[in-house]
């Protein structure tokens, strides 16, 4: 493993958001979700995640997860996604989103 140092780790921003809608992402090979996410200060961001396996659209909806949030933008598909919502793999390769255990403000940075 590479390790980086302090002033690398503060160039990565991890926030917290809240998730607005969730999507089917449809032609996709694999099958994910468009998330419409609020950042608080930093604004709504749209994601493509591949959560489908343990998360339902509905009860994604009011979650806070934590993400990524400044990459370059890329295209996913048919999507232009804003920001990278975090997660581990199970035991299957199934994510499992990364949340905050209580809730804390849109926009909030991983300290």
């Amino acid at each position: 493993m590479d390790t980086i140092t302090w002033a690398d780790f503060e160039m990565v921003h991890l926030c917290v958001g809240t998730v607005l809608s969730a999507e089917d992402l449809p032609h996709a090979r694999k099958p994910a979700y468009v998330l419409t996410i609020d950042f608080g200060p930093h604004g709504i961001k749209r994601s493509s995640a591949q959560i489908t396996k343990h998360y339902t659209r509905t009860e994604l909806i009011g979650r806070q997860v934590v993400a990524v949030i400044n990459f370059p933008e890329k295209q996913i598909g048919t999507v232009m996604s804003q920001c990278l919502v975090t997660g581990f793999a199970d035991a299957n390769g199934d994510i499992v989103i990364t949340t905050v255990e209580r809730q804390v403000p849109n926009g909030s940075r991983l300290m």
